[in-house]
């Protein structure tokens, strides 16, 4: 095993996943130096052999490297703006989850203040860090990404993603939205179900493996996307895809159609303007001009 005690790090801001990626590091040697607003939240770490500073300016001075994952993009810099002179000449590695915009903002901050700065967005919940399964999507330095590598890999598979800083959010928040809308339809297909007295467990039972399944589509759908053509043979059609019993069996059940009338507005448009026979990978020309 790599001896890392000789590697200073900070980790600013214990919540759920701040506490996940301080641990980790402790566990993997790093000499680790943990700090939240609140107190307490420290303690385990300490126990597992995190030295804990009283103050965020304490942390910093402690560390040559600097990781911040607090609540949000205002956060981070009500934390860090007092300390800018203090970070100079440091590396700060941010996995606050922020926009694209913000994270540009950011890094123009730390370069304005001499600190190497890199980007991170976390495709992980806290009990996937340091498990295979976990990923890390980075932008900003090369340099730092190159760097610290090592120390990133403790978290999960990390990918460097260019030297826009906002990369990094794009890739995180894109991932997520298409995580939320899945999730939504599957909550949808339980609030369907409910009324006949399926449980929710026992939808998920049926939902699970077909999901997981429709997935392999993916490849497909980007196929046609990245080609500009919708008219390739082997689509299902915008016509054919009308969710109008859907909506309908939603209704007959009591429910909201909102999760689903979101879809059919934008089949609708596109068959309105003409494509119906077209592909369903079309409604990505929907999302792209917003009507």
């Amino acid at each position: 095993m790599t001896d890392n005690s000789g590697v200073q790090v900070s980790v600013l801001g214990l919540g759920a996943m701040g506490g996940a990626l301080a641990s980790a590091l402790v566990k993997s040697g790093y000499a680790t130096t943990v700090w939240n607003r609140s107190a307490g939240k420290a303690d385990d770490l300490v126990a597992q052999g995190a030295k804990a500073a009283a103050t965020a300016g304490d942390a910093v001075r402690a560390s040559p490297l600097v990781i911040a994952c607090l609540l949000d993009h205002a956060s981070v810099h009500e934390v860090l703006d007092p300390l800018a002179g203090e970070l100079a000449g440091r590396t700060l590695i941010n996995v606050t989850t922020t926009s694209p915009a913000h994270s540009r903002e950011f890094a123009d901050w730390a370069a304005r203040a001499g600190v190497a700065y890199l980007d991170g967005g976390i495709m992980a919940v806290p009990t996937m860090i340091g498990r295979p399964e976990s990923s890390i999507l980075y932008s900003g330095s090369a340099d730092v990404f190159q760097q610290h590598k090592p120390l990133l890999d403790v978290w999960g598979t990390s990918t460097y993603f260019g030297e826009d800083p906002g990369l990094a959010s794009l890739y995180d928040l894109a991932l997520l939205a298409g995580m939320y809308v899945m999730f939504a339809g599957f909550l949808h297909g339980a609030a369907m179900v409910a009324p006949a007295g399926v449980t929710a467990g026992e939808f998920a039972q049926r939902a699970a493996p077909w999901l997981t399944a429709m997935t392999g589509a993916f490849q497909g759908l980007a196929a046609v996307v990245d080609g500009g053509d919708y008219t390739v043979e082997g689509q299902q059609s915008l016509e054919f895809s009308s969710l109008d019993d859907l909506l309908a069996a939603s209704s007959d059940q009591g429910i909201s159609t909102e999760v689903v009338a979101m879809v059919q507005r934008l089949i609708q448009r596109q068959i309105d303007a003409g494509h119906g026979e077209e592909g369903f990978a079309r409604i990505i020309e929907s999302i792209k001009q917003p009507g």
